[in-house]
């Protein structure tokens, strides 16, 4: 009988590795909704339907791993919000090519993706090679803006939300 094993560490492997972080299941729509503004316990719990206590164990790994940070906004009652660090920002090629792999792979052919992203100067959706087609640019996660796709207005519109 093959047993799934918990961990991967007995392999030699970067890949097994980054899963050892980011492998968990809820783990990268926790940084998929940081990387489109969420910061906060309630709106993450709010946006993605996940038990409350699981979200405290999956931000908490996030923050020890070095992807997030906790920033305290409130004293009286202490509440804390949660921002991607450099470490976390560097996902973001990982998360855009998973999007854009579901887009080309599990949503219906007349269905508009879930999420558009468009470079912030002129608000051109970017290709799958993250590069705005209309500037001929690299695009890096400050450079963009996320917006679920059935708020965006038209195609090819600006969208008002960073996606860092």
């Amino acid at each position: 009988m093959n047993v799934l094993r918990r961990t991967y560490d007995n392999q030699n492997c970067s890949i097994a590795r980054a899963l050892e972080t980011i492998g968990e299941r809820w783990t990268l729509l926790i940084l998929r909704d940081a990387f489109l503004g969420t910061r906060r316990f309630d709106d993450f719990q709010k946006s993605l339907g996940i038990a409350r206590n699981v979200l405290t164990v999956r931000l908490k790994s996030l923050v020890d791993a070095g992807l997030l940070e906790r920033r305290r906004y409130q004293e009286r009652p202490e509440r804390y919000e949660y921002r991607l660090t450099e470490k976390g920002v560097d996902l973001w090629p990982v998360l855009f090519t998973l999007m854009k792999f579901g887009d080309k792979h599990a949503v219906d052919g007349d269905e508009m993706p879930p999420t558009l992203v468009t470079h912030r100067a002129c608000g051109t959706a970017i290709d799958d090679h993250m590069c705005c087609p209309k500037c001929g640019v690299q695009v890096g996660p400050r450079d963009v803006v996320a917006e679920r796709g059935e708020d965006v207005p038209s195609a090819g519109a600006p969208a008002p939300r960073a996606a860092a």
